[in-house]
């Protein structure tokens, strides 16, 4: 197998590469660092691309850029392909806001490149797109919330497991980032459906791991843990600190990645989090993380939340589990602070 890895440096590139090193015959990677970029030097990925290129010998990385049409036709001419796995993207809803030209041309024009090169050179290969449940704008917000002591969550019987895929993704106020990953979704489905093609949306909950790059506008598990083990402030945007999120481990996205590599169903769309049991609120990861760290949670209250955020927001993954039934998270809430905050530890310690 002949895999092509987009932001191969980024937390689900990363993890993508190194679960499928010893599975694939080549993986080669595309990742031109533009993260930091967007979020500045503590947003830079190259540390992450060195470690696999040192790692797996198997691993090409192309410095391109996925906006360059052409650079990805010729790259999809060259190169053998059997799979895609798009994980670039610009991420924050935030900064989108500021650069909206960058971010519609990275999410929605990078990604129309990478399928079009697709279909005319490598109509076989399957195409995994990494979407995102902000194409849900701020919609999940309408349904009927009870507020707990320290989190929102949902009120009736029925919403319980969370948001599922035929939840509407329009008329809503999804942030400028949402509204280019809307395009980005639909445009994959629609190469699925319409052309044949063997694609799939997963859209994320909070993707979070330990080589996740942090930073306040993106990455809210992983920056919390930085926050609090190098004694900085924490600014909680709205909603009390009550507003809840899903976690998945990037083992268990990639996890997901090979089941659907195993058996595709084109122009299919899974939402894909942690579910209910790896959900939490603001609050509740202060206590977690401090309990870990032995740190107390330095934080400041902003009354405006985000512009299009989530109050609470769980993924129901009873689809992608009926579809995919050897699948399931394997790595809980618990595994993950843990993870996070002893590599904070160890990163601070080494100055």
């Amino acid at each position: 197998m002949y895999m092509l890895v987009t932001g191969s440096g980024g937390l689900i590139g990363s993890e993508v590469v190194s679960y499928f090193a010893d599975r694939a015959d080549k993986i080669f990677g595309i990742d031109n660092n533009m993260r930091a970029d967007f979020f500045g030097p503590q947003g830079d990925t190259r540390w992450n691309t060195r470690r696999l290129e040192s790692l797996y010998s198997n691993l090409t990385t192309f410095e391109h850029d996925i906006r360059d049409r052409k650079t990805m036709m010729d790259l999809f001419k060259e190169i053998p392909i059997d799979v895609v796995v798009h994980c670039a993207a610009q991420p924050s809803h935030d900064l989108a806001a500021s650069r909206p030209l960058d971010d519609f041309d990275v999410n929605a024009v990078g990604t129309i490149n990478l399928l079009e090169a697709c279909r005319l050179h490598r109509p076989d290969a399957i195409f995994v797109h990494l979407s995102t449940n902000k194409v849900y704008g701020d919609a999940p917000n309408e349904l009927p919330l009870v507020e707990l002591e320290k989190r929102w969550d949902y009120a009736r019987k029925e919403d319980y497991h969370g948001i599922r895929e035929d939840f509407r993704i329009d008329d809503s106020k999804h942030s400028i980032f949402g509204a280019s990953k809307v395009a980005a979704d639909v445009m994959v489905q629609e190469y699925g459906k319409y052309f044949g093609m063997k694609t799939v949306c997963y859209r994320g909950g909070c993707l979070t791991g330990p080589n996740h790059a942090g930073v306040e506008l993106h990455g809210f598990l992983n920056y919390l843990v930085k926050v609090n083990v190098q004694g900085s402030v924490y600014r909680i945007f709205g909603y009390k600190g009550k507003q809840v999120r899903d976690n998945i481990h990037s083992l268990d996205v990639a996890r997901a990645i090979a089941a659907y590599i195993r058996n595709p169903r084109p122009g299919e769309v899974y939402n894909l989090g942690g579910g209910r049991d790896n959900s939490c609120s603001i609050l509740e990861s202060f206590e977690m993380v401090e309990g870990i760290s032995g740190k107390k949670m330095n934080h400041e209250y902003v009354e405006a939340n985000r512009i299009g955020d989530h109050i609470c927001y769980i993924s129901d993954l009873g689809k992608l589990k009926s579809h995919y039934p050897d699948w399931d998270i394997t790595v809980g809430l618990d595994q993950i602070f843990q993870e996070i905050t002893e590599t904070w530890m160890a990163k601070v310690k080494e100055g």
